[in-house]
């Protein structure tokens, strides 16, 4: 979605208050969690829905 919306990494993290790192975290999938009130800043500033740049994995068998 940043590429679609031709807007870099620190832009967004700008856009929505939160760290460059921290944004990093969510991109690379290791965030444990995400509040919402970030899904919603985030969805906001790409101007999409979560289903679009959230993916279900399921947790069990990746560890199996």
């Amino acid at each position: 979605m940043l590429a679609r919306r031709k807007m870099s990494s620190g832009e967004l993290a700008e856009k929505i208050g939160i760290t460059p790192a921290n944004l990093s975290i969510l991109k690379t999938g290791k965030a444990k969690a995400v509040r919402f009130s970030t899904l919603d800043a985030i969805c906001r500033a790409l101007d999409c829905q979560p289903g679009d740049i959230l993916e279900y994995s399921d947790q069990n068998q990746q560890n199996q």
